[in-house]
Formats: C-alpha cells, sequence, structure tokens
C-alpha cells in the first residue's frame, strides 16, 4: 500500500503546481454515420470486408486501462472471445469462440492473432499447436487500433484464421514527447511505461519501455516479471512513400500453481489460490525484428512490402497430474522451445473498375518459415531428469491471394470473391527416435464470398453474407508420425445476417454455421496424437453500439451456439467451450476532466465431456472498472477494480485423470482460479506535447 500514497502524493503535487486550465471551446461538428474515426482516438471492430462496421470502441477503454495482467486485451475486444489463463502469469492464455475451444489459438479451427502484420500463433510449439507466447510483448499503451473479421473471410490471412482473425496495430509515435504511467495495487502489482516519442522532421520515433511486476493472490506467490522494450523510426520519404523499421524485445517469467482438483477446494481440503506442485512456472525471452515499405500511388494503387526476423526461447514447467504415472517421484515435466523465424509479405491495392462497376483489387503473397528446436523432459524440481522427446523442426509456409469487391446499385450492393492457396513443407528430425523423422508437404485452396445490400436509401439497414474457408496446420511432428492422416485442417463458416446503422445506434444480428474437417493433434504434454472427427456448429450473434451522448458509449453483444457436435453415431458433443458469451461496456470520455468504463463479460457453464452431459464447468459474470481523473493538462490519475464483486470464478476448467500422492487415481474437474478484486491505482505524466 505504501506504493498507492507515494502515487497520491506525487500526483496531489502535480495538481497543485499545475492547476486545471479550462478547456478551450471547440467546434463540434454533426454527426456522420460515415466518418472514419480518428485512429489513435478510436479501436475499430470490423467484422468482414464488406460488411458495416457497426463496433466501435473509444480508444480511451485500452489507453485509459491500468492492466494487472496483460492477457485482459482480450477482454476489451467484446466479440464472442472467452479467453482464460491456466497459471495466471507468464503463459499464453486459452481461447474458446463459436463454441470451440482452440487451446492456445491453433486447433478447432484457430483464431490468428498478428501484431503489425507478424503472425503471433507459433507452429509446432512446445506447448501446444498455435501458442500465442509473443503476445506478451506487446505493450497496451502503445495499441493503436484494433482489426477483428469474425471469420475466415478475407483472402489476406491463412494459417489459423478459421474462427477469426485478431489484428493489432501500433503506435509508429506517441502524440507527446515523453510519456511516464507508474501504478501499483493489489498482490504487490507493479507497472511502469515510459515512451521517449522524438519531434523529429519527416519522422515517427518511438522509444519505449514497460516493466511489470506481481504476485498475484496465490499462496505461493506468483512472482511474475514482465519487460518489454519497443523502438520504432518510420521516416517520410515524400508525400505517398514511407518506410518503417521497427524492433521489439522482451522477456516474462513467473512461478504457477497450475490448475488445481476442483473437488479438493470444494471440500476445503485446498484453498483455492493454493498449490500441489508448487514448482510449475514459465520462462520466455524473445524478440523480432521487422521493417517495412509502402507507397501510393496517383490513381489510389498502394504497395506494401514487410519482412521480419525473429528468435524465441521458451521453457514451461508443469504438472497436470500430479503422481499418475509416477507414484513416486511425480509427472513433473519440462516442456522446451526454441526458435528463429523469417516472414515476408507483400500487398498490391487498387481501385479499379470491374464490368462498369467500381471495385477495389486486394493481391498478395506471404512467407513464413520456422526453424524449431522442441523437446520434452521428466524433470524433479526443475532439473531434467531424461529425455522424453526432441527434434529439429523446420515448418515452411508460403501463400498467394487475390480477392475483388465491387460497388454496384449506385453502393446499394457490395459484392466480392477471392481466392487463397498455402503450401506447407514440414520437416522432422527426431533425435530420440530415428524413424519419426522424415518430410511430408500440404496445399489447400481456400475460396471466400460475401455480400453486402441496402436496399433503401433512407434505411440505414443493410443485408449481409459472408463463406470463407479457413485453414489450421497439424503439429509438423503429428504429420511425420501419422502421414495418412489429416495434415492441414478446414474450416467452411457461413455468416448471414442484418444491420442497422444510424447516426447514434448500431445493431447487428447474424446467424452462423461452421462445418470442421477432422484434423490430428499433437499433445506436447505427453507426445501423443488426439484425433478429433468432423464437427458441426451453428448458432448466433447479435451486437449494439450505442452513443448515448456526446461523451457517453454502449457497447454489448452476445454470441450463443444452438449445438456443437462431432458427425458419426452415437452423437459425441463438442467439449470444454462456453455456448453462451457475453460482454458489455459503458464508456465515459473526456467529460469535465473525467473518463473511465464499466465492463461486464459473462460465460454459461458448459460441458467438459463430449459423451456425460453431467460433467461441467462453472459459467461466471465478471464486472471490471477503471476511472480516470485528469488533474492537468499534463498528468492525470487512475484508478481500476477488476473482479468489482469479489465474484469468486474459474478462468479454465477441464476435466481429465489425475491421482495425489498415497491417493487413488481418479477422473476429476481441475481449475485455474480468477483473481478475486483487484486495485490499481495509477499516475500518468506527459510533457513536450508535439
Amino acid at each position: 500500500m505504501r506504493y498507492l500514497f507515494l502515487l497520491l502524493a506525487i500526483a496531489s503535487l502535480l495538481c497543485a503546481q499545475q492547476p486545471e486550465k479550462p478547456e478551450p471551446q471547440r467546434k463540434t461538428e454533426p454527426p456522420d454515420s460515415n466518418r472514419i474515426p480518428v485512429l489513435h482516438q478510436s479501436v475499430v471492430v470490423r467484422a468482414t470486408p464488406v460488411e458495416v462496421t457497426i463496433d466501435r470502441r473509444n480508444g480511451e477503454v485500452i489507453e485509459k486501462t491500468l492492466f494487472s495482467r496483460d492477457d485482459q486485451v482480450f477482454h476489451l475486444l467484446d466479440a464472442g472471445i472467452n479467453a482464460g489463463q491456466h497459471e495466471g502469469g507468464a503463459k499464453s492464455v486459452e481461447i474458446r469462440r463459436f463454441g470451440y475451444n482452440l487451446d492456445h489459438g491453433g486447433v478447432s479451427g484457430g483464431l490468428k492473432v498478428l501484431a503489425d502484420g507478424v503472425q503471433m500463433n507459433q507452429s509446432t510449439q512446445g506447448h501446444g499447436q498455435g501458442y500465442l507466447g509473443p503476445l506478451k510483448s506487446i505493450t497496451p499503451e502503445l495499441i493503436r487500433e484494433v482489426n477483428l473479421i469474425n471469420g475466415p473471410f478475407s483472402a489476406e490471412y491463412g494459417d489459423f484464421s478459421g474462427l477469426g482473425v485478431v489484428h493489432i496495430v501500433t503506435r509508429e509515435s506517441m502524440p507527446d514527447e515523453f510519456t511516464v504511467r507508474m501504478q501499483g495495487g493489489s498482490f504487490g502489482t507493479l507497472r511502469g511505461f515510459f515512451a521517449y516519442s522524438p519531434n523529429w522532421r519527416n519522422t515517427d520515433a518511438l522509444f519505449a519501455y514497460e516493466g511489470s511486476a506481481s504476485d498475484g493472490p496465490f499462496v505461493h506467490p506468483l512472482g511474475y516479471r514482465r519487460d518489454n522494450v519497443t523502438i520504432n523510426v518510420t521516416r517520410h520519404v515524400s508525400e505517398r512513400r514511407q518506410v518503417a523499421l521497427k524492433a521489439n524485445g522482451g522477456r516474462a517469467d513467473s512461478s504457477s500453481s497450475g490448475q488445481l482438483p476442483l473437488d479438493l477446494i470444494e471440500t476445503g481440503q485446498l484453498d483455492r489460490f493454493g498449490a500441489v506442485d508448487p514448482t510449475n512456472g514459465i520462462r520466455q525471452w524473445g524478440g523480432t525484428l521487422a521493417g517495412y515499405w509502402r507507397e501510393e500511388g496517383a490513381q489510389g494503387q498502394v504497395w506494401k512490402l514487410d519482412g521480419f526476423v525473429s528468435r524465441m526461447l521458451f521453457d514451461h514447467f508443469m504438472n497436470f497430474t500430479y503422481y499418475l504415472n509416477d507414484p513416486v517421484h511425480g509427472d513433473a515435466f519440462q516442456q522446451h522451445d526454441s526458435r528463429l523465424q523469417e516472414g515476408a509479405n507483400g500487398q498490391y491495392l487498387r481501385p479499379n473498375r470491374w464490368l462498369g462497376a467500381s471495385g477495389y483489387l486486394s493481391a498478395g503473397g506471404n512467407f513464413h518459415a520456422n526453424q524449431i528446436n522442441v523437446s520434452l523432459y521428466p524433470r524433479v524440481d526443475r532439473e531434467p531428469t531424461g529425455v522424453s522427446t526432441r527434434a529439429n523442426a523446420g515448418v515452411t509456409n508460403g501463400a498467394g491471394y487475390a480477392q475483388q469487391n465491387v460497388s454496384l446499385w449506385g453502393g446499394r450492393l457490395l459484392a466480392g470473391g477471392g481466392l487463397r492457396f498455402d503450401a506447407f513443407r514440414f520437416d522432422v528430425r527426431d533425435r530420440v527416435d530415428p524413424l519419426a523423422s522424415g518430410i511430408q508437404t500440404a496445399g489447400r485452396w481456400q475460396p471466400k464470398a460475401n455480400a453486402s445490400l441496402t436496399p433503401w436509401q433512407r434505411t440505414p439497414l443493410t443485408f449481409f453474407f459472408n463463406y470463407g474457408r479457413g485453414i489450421s496446420t497439424a503439429d509438423a511432428r503429428a504429420v511425420i508420425k501419422r502421414p495418412e492422416m489429416e495434415r492441414v485442417a478446414t474450416t467452411d463458416f457461413l455468416q448471414s445476417g442484418a444491420a442497422w446503422k444510424a447516426s447514434r445506434v448500431s445493431f447487428q444480428a447474424a446467424a452462423f454455421r461452421i462445418a470442421r474437417s477432422h484434423e490430428q493433434v499433437y499433445v506436447p504434454d505427453d507426445g501423443s496424437i488426439e484425433f478429433r472427427g468432423p464437427s458441426r456448429a451453428s448458432g448466433f450473434e447479435a451486437k449494439t453500439s450505442t452513443e448515448i451522448t456526446h461523451h457517453l458509449f454502449l457497447n454489448a453483444g452476445v454470441t450463443k451456439v444452438w449445438n456443437a457436435y462431432y458427425l458419426g453415431e452415437p452423437r459425441v458433443y463438442v467439449d470444454s467451450a462456453p455456448r453462451f458469451v457475453a460482454n458489455a461496456g459503458l464508456t465515459l470520455t473526456a467529460w469535465r476532466g473525467w473518463s473511465g468504463s464499466v465492463r461486464m463479460r459473462a460465460i454459461n457453464h458448459y460441458r467438459l465431456d463430449g459423451e456425460d452431459a453431467s460433467v461441467v464447468a462453472a459459467g461466471h459474470t465478471v464486472y471490471d472498472v477503471g476511472v480516470t481523473r485528469r488533474l492537468s493538462p499534463r498528468a492525470e490519475l487512475s484508478l481500476a477494480v477488476d473482479n468489482l464483486f469479489n465474484r469468486q470464478y474459474y478462468e479454465t476448467q477441464n476435466y481429465f485423470e489425475s491421482r495425489l500422492r498415497g491417493a487413488a487415481p481418479m477422473f476429476r474437474i481441475h481449475a485455474t482460479p480468477g483473481y478475486s478484486r483487484t486495485m490499481i491505482l495509477g499516475l500518468a505524466i506527459r510533457l513536450g506535447r508535439k
């Protein structure tokens, strides 16, 4: 608590030295539903390439939020995404969407996440296909824009895009030369952010550092520590030409309590924040160097070229089953992943005339290569005692695509279609079992089609239809071990609905149907392969965004899955993901020096066993609150309260067999507790307004 009093004292000094000046009168503009919001003031979630944009988030929801945990950015998207921690610290979140559990982002269709064009999903990863560990290096204050595509509807994106794409765009500069944010609060949470953004001629530059630490509410302190450094230099060579160089690096370390037996917690034998094996944890570090070139032509055409190289080391110390397989020493293991990645993207955009109609062409190609050293070791404490699996894997992906959108009937009918082809090469050199080595290839076509119709000029009602085929690859080790199985799974996604967009109110309702081909999933915890057959899911989404006043905004959304099951008899249902996800947020912005938001997220209880409906995970409803007061033109004080009503809930729940020391093995639910009420106080100082 001494840090809170220190921040308050500094805030009082600033307020006394720099009395607040009245805000200058600004001209107000009439509301215009077609006006594009300024990027640094808004976070826009786009549903599809041609669908009306209706989900608008004021940027203060991210800018003003005091993040006590870095994965909270998913909680702010309000897009039917349910994300939860397995460990409470440095590990990637578990993603659940449209009734499917995507593990850490890469299976059951996948959710593709990019930051400035660099793919965050890691293939053939030590802890699971499509692992989103690199997200730990993104600093929330540097997020400028977040774009969401609700399904595989854009030809620009390939692997892991079956259930949507989240593209995070970071800032190239800050509005002030110096920005400092200090925050502290519950559970020993401390966080600092510093940015220097010089006012150079024809150049946007940014140098930023973020450091955070927290012990969490756990009996055995989390010991979470994260450090990130970000550098960007963007040179405006001319009015229409830009070149940029970006560098980002960071590390994240933590201990963890892991997933705990829920039956022991309910009977009082284990504290909700206790531990069975306190030696669990994660350590990782990595860095990315990227550059891009962009040029605009006189007729509106745009050329883009970017490339990156990244390096990452990852070690995960875990024990899911305790003493199930080894009653003496326990089942603790270490997952190791060391990788080098290279990638390049080229894109050409051009407005055109197509069969007498105006249109827009997007065409390009992608290249992504991974060289990976991936291993699994049994351990005692954190010392390896042997080698279970070890392999050198190379995964290479090359792709080309084109998508054409056209505007017809005076702009009331928008239609588009696209095609993408991805080719993959899987190369594994197994260092334990040489017979499990080999090379395999695969390729998939992915068609796209979409249309939106606004029948009446004076009625802002739009009907839309979207179709896309997305893909998700298997772990390279699974491809080599079972070459007869499907190497690249497909997701056919159909969406149809209507959107109403007036000056201050937007509403959308859409039904969807998902058809998944079967896939094989490599389980890195024990080196086994899990088979998932063809599946079907259907449901609907409804979203609204309302400008109540010029300072008060409401956005809300609900996703309901009617059914999700595997083909075949007897019927087995898709498990481990909620079928009801709801989000809502009430945001106050720039009202007499006050800003803030109240946010709600909820899921229903859901089944954890595809055959036994009695095995279910508990649902929850959680409220978070944030308030910011501008003390002076250069300082503001913020307070955040996460889990306002101190709801006892669990972020992730899984059903599997485990054994405690000296007890009989049993199938049980294992859960990771959500944080209890967390209070964070922060002070932001900005100097040298540009």
